[in-house]
């Protein structure tokens, strides 16, 4: 495929240009206020330290707007190290004096998947979790591929009731974009099987397992206008489906992407932060579903943008409004010109898919 060989070429180049991380580098951890399943609770995030995205790492050159595999060290850790730098980040954080917290892990790619974290640290990393005994959620990550039956049996023998989530980067309910505009490698059926065995293991093993989708704002080759649908339009078939969560994720420039390369070339603009507020409060009146708006890199030069005069406040707002799950009511000179873009962004839309992409 194209855009597969695109991907490739883009990622080996910048992959050429920057030495890899060590294990040290990678590893990272926060917490703060986040919202849970029981509503707002302190949040323990932490980045475990892994070779990288297989999806990336292997001959597809990963998705288009995704660049976290240059973050890692793209070459095999051994356990014993996963383990000494989760420790270390687990123990700077006083998570001890909470009565309950959730735990996010996230491995810069799958965390199901053994050949990206092994699973010995896996399995030690939860029992750590489960030993601290006020551990009340687990949040992963995953390809739909890695969702297998054999190793949920293997997870909740070590973490019994506790509540274990699957966040899997649907980004779009459309397979076209999903496939050739994002170069993510997998069917909508694919991920649709892997919310239903989810829940079949729930039905059938009682295992409190969740399932998240995540939905990406402004593919690459989709107007402002297409933007705001399809990504509605994917919250209401992840609703049909069953998804418990659904958390949007609009575009930011990350380097040695084909998402960068079109930008540079004045091609691909990130969406509007009046687009991504027109989709979550379209989202929360809606549906009874659970949905955050990630906010990362929110008035920069490489990510949603409106004006100097809001985008710090509104988001500020989102931030807030993420754990009320309430609308967002706030205006600004600006919007007139968003709302002009949109009514516009299709007037010279091509009626055929784009099967090429001139880069060079």
């Amino acid at each position: 495929m194209e855009i597969e060989n695109l991907t490739k070429e883009i990622r080996q180049r910048a992959f050429d240009r920057k030495e890899p991380k060590t294990p040290e580098q990678v590893g990272a951890s926060w917490h703060n206020d986040d919202l849970t399943y029981d509503g707002v609770a302190k949040t323990l995030f932490i980045i475990l330290p892994t070779p990288g995205c297989a999806w990336a790492l292997g001959d597809s050159g990963g998705c288009t707007m995704c660049s976290y595999v240059s973050d890692c060290t793209l070459e095999p850790i051994d356990s014993e190290t996963i383990l000494r730098i989760f420790h270390e980040h687990l123990s700077r954080h006083p998570i001890d004096e909470e009565d309950k917290i959730s735990v996010k892990l996230f491995a810069s790619g799958s965390f199901l998947n053994p050949y990206e974290l092994p699973k010995d640290a896996r399995d030690e990393i939860l029992k750590t979790l489960m030993d601290l005994g006020n551990v009340t959620e687990i949040i992963v990550e995953s390809r739909p591929e890695y969702v297998r039956e054999e190793y949920l049996d293997e997870i909740f023998e070590i973490i019994g009731d506790t509540l274990f989530e699957v966040s899997i980067g649907l980004e779009t309910s459309n397979d076209y974009t999903r496939l050739n505009k994002i170069n993510k490698g997998f069917t909508r059926d694919e991920f649709e099987n892997a919310v239903k065995l989810m829940q079949d293991l729930k039905e059938r093993k009682g295992y409190n397992i969740k399932s998240k989708a995540y939905i990406f704002v402004k593919p690459i080759l989709v107007s402002e206008s297409q933007t705001i649908d399809e990504a509605v339009e994917t919250a209401r078939y992840c609703d049909s489906i069953g998804v418990n969560r659904l958390s949007f994720c609009p575009a930011t420039i990350h380097g040695g992407t084909v998402i960068e390369r079109l930008w540079r070339q004045g091609a691909y603009q990130p969406p509007w932060i009046w687009s991504c507020i027109e989709i979550i409060n379209t989202v929360r009146e809606e549906l009874d579903l659970p949905a955050l708006l990630d906010t990362s890199g929110f008035g920069s030069r490489r990510g949603p943008y409106n004006c100097k005069k809001c985008n710090k406040d509104l988001k500020h707002m989102i931030i807030a409004n993420n754990l009320t799950q309430t609308k967002i009511e706030y205006d600004c000179e600006c919007k007139s010109e968003w709302l002009a873009e949109v009514k516009n962004s299709d007037m010279n839309a091509s009626t055929v898919e784009i099967k090429h992409i001139p880069l060079y």
